[in-house]
């Protein structure tokens, strides 16, 4: 039977419960007397995370073994001690000072357990202790690889009723600070703008050696949410929420929205996220006295509270998002900015955390965490304003959100650090960019295209390149790759076409004679990205990159199609030449 809140429960004072008190206490009497000192840290300091990661740092590289052998001790104030379930848990703010302070006197503690997956290849060198990793992949996956679909779920009748404002937001009667259209407008906005926050998570990757700390173009990289990251909204309201509803009570809910969705397949549900956003008032987890703002998980976690939820639609991710206005200062209001416009600070910092763990850590643990098993986002969490990488507010075009940074592996010289924005990193989909097999396959060209490097075929790097034209004779020579513009089971938004190109001529230069055109055959037919001429040639290669729309790698149905990026280089004027050299070409989408 479904319980309403419990007495006390939402009376609790925004920030602290007597329960770390006791954790404490259980610690000392365990053995961990320096645990007793932690009773007197002060909570919700903006230094947390900072004392947090200096500890970190200098913990690293004389415990990174034996934390990554699960010999080391789970912090204690940690939200997943004795609860391994709770990936990715924003800690309060008081919560996270405890935390460093006891990491600090106890080198090498776990914040989660277990850590990876699969356990790092020996073949593996890491370049930084204090980096996060690979973990293998669970259950075959490990980050988000295609568009970004996030699905927010309304959970339980307790919400009150549903309206819909001017900008087509669910609205609810019972959400008095306006958190539900503050998180759409959130999601609809990331991946639009040319928002670089985004950016930091693309770096990570799949389809690398368990302990990779870097990621090669061609592995599939996380995505970049082009357009909006919003795939959905639902008011689950058939029933009341739980007053402290279980993990299998939130996996339920996410694998019940993903029915709801239509997502029945492991297919649809590859790329896609399911935020339970739960009432006020209510305990989801005993969020309120173990003193954590959210967590991230999976269906098929068998450490779940309650047990691993069957799906009959493939893995399903999902969040648990409490209503954490109801914590206050303890999860962040007006940690960047002050007054009424800080209210919401920490609903985006907080379900921006979790977002940003579940694209690169989607059926954790599989995806990216470091030795002492924190995630991206755990690594920079509470970061004070005004830091690099530290928390601040993020402009979109949708509104203006305060949001955490969250770890970067390639900054630091790959010694790694906080980041709050960062360029975009796409997965590379062409083979043989730069013909250095020393053979066209799986490119198709016309007979004798392919030259080594000499003085009459520069090459723009390495021995190899293509030459288009340099007869002397009316002539047409072609070079194409057919390559599908999609991670598996998912959807790219973007997709760019670079190739360096020297245009070699001897024609006169008084008129476009001969041409090289660039074209897509795809699911919107031919179309000619750019055409080149004898006119072009500047002594020396230039570097091009060109869009390839979604509507030829995308049929009318959204669904990939296969298309064929083509070089076709024309001669017409006899007794002249010009040659097409044409080098590292590749094809960069997220």
């Amino acid at each position: 039977m479904l319980r309403g809140p419990q007495p006390g429960v939402h009376g609790i004072m925004k920030g602290e419960s007597m329960t770390f008190s006791t954790r404490a206490r259980n610690w000392s009497a365990r053995g961990g007397a320096a645990a007793v000192a932690l009773l007197t840290v002060t909570a919700g300091t903006q230094a947390a995370a900072t004392a947090a990661q200096a500890s970190r740092a200098g913990q690293a590289g004389t415990t990174s073994a034996a934390a990554a052998t699960g010999s080391s001790p789970v912090n204690p104030f940690a939200p997943a001690y004795l609860h391994p379930y709770r990936r990715g848990a924003v800690p309060t703010r008081a919560a996270a000072a405890r935390m460093a302070s006891w990491a600090r006197q106890h080198p090498g503690a776990l914040t989660s357990s277990p850590t990876h997956s699969h356990a790092a290849s020996p073949a593996v060198q890491k370049a930084s202790s204090q980096n996060i990793s690979f973990g293998g992949g669970n259950d075959g996956i490990g980050v988000t690889t295609g568009d970004q679909k996030v699905y927010l779920v309304f959970f339980g009748s307790q919400w009150g009723t549903m309206g819909t404002n001017s900008n087509g937001d669910a609205t609810f009667t019972n959400d008095s600070s306006g958190e539900a259209p503050y998180v759409q407008e959130l999601f609809k906005g990331l991946g639009t703008g040319n928002e670089q926050w985004s950016g930091v998570m693309t770096q990570y990757c799949q389809g690398v050696t368990a302990g990779a700390q870097t990621c090669p173009s061609s592995a599939p990289h996380v995505a970049y949410p082009h357009g909006g990251a919003l795939a959905g909204v639902w008011y689950d309201n058939a029933s009341a929420s739980p007053a402290q509803a279980t993990g299998n009570d939130l996996g339920t809910a996410a694998v019940d929205a993903a029915t709801h969705f239509g997502n029945t397949t492991a297919a649809a549900n590859r790329d896609a996220q399911y935020i339970i956003l739960s009432p006020t008032g209510l305990d989801p987890d005993q969020y309120q006295e173990q003193g954590f703002c959210a967590w991230h998980d999976w269906n098929g976690d068998t450490f779940l509270s309650g047990g691993p939820v069957t799906s009959p639609d493939g893995d399903v991710s999902f969040t648990n998002m409490p209503y954490v206005v109801d914590l206050g200062v303890s999860c962040g209001e007006n940690f960047v900015r002050a007054g009424s416009a800080g209210t919401l600070d920490g609903v985006s910092i907080v379900v921006g955390h979790e977002y940003a763990e579940t694209i690169t850590d989607q059926n954790p643990p599989g995806g990216w965490l470091d030795n002492f098993g924190e995630e991206n986002a755990d690594k920079c969490a509470w970061g004070p304003p005004g830091t690099t990488g530290g928390a601040a507010v993020l402009t979109l075009p949708t509104g203006k959100f305060a949001m955490q940074g969250t770890w970067a592996n390639n900054v630091n010289s790959g010694t790694g650090g906080c980041r709050f924005t960062q360029t975009v990193k796409r997965t590379q989909l062409l083979r043989n960019t730069g013909f250095e097999s020393g053979k066209l396959i799986p490119w198709k060209a016309t007979a004798g295209v392919l030259k080594k490097k000499s003085s009459s075929f520069p090459v723009h790097s390495g021995s190899w390149t293509v030459r288009l034209g340099g007869r002397t004779a009316p002539h047409t020579d072609t070079l194409a790759q057919t390559v599908t513009v999609a991670p598996a089971n998912g959807r790219y938004g973007a997709a760019t076409f670079s190739f360096w190109l020297e245009i070699k001529t001897n024609d006169p230069a008084t008129k476009a004679s001969d041409k090289l055109k660039v074209q897509v055959l795809g699911a919107n037919g031919t179309v000619t990205l750019h055409t080149f001429s004898n006119l072009n040639a500047v002594g020396h290669y230039v570097q091009h990159s060109l869009t390839v729309s979604r509507s030829s790698f995308l049929n009318a149905s959204g669904q990939p199609v296969p298309i064929t990026l083509k070089f076709t280089g024309t001669e017409t004027v006899s007794g002249h030449t010009t040659s097409f050299l044409i080098d590292d070409a590749t094809l960069s989408a997220s």
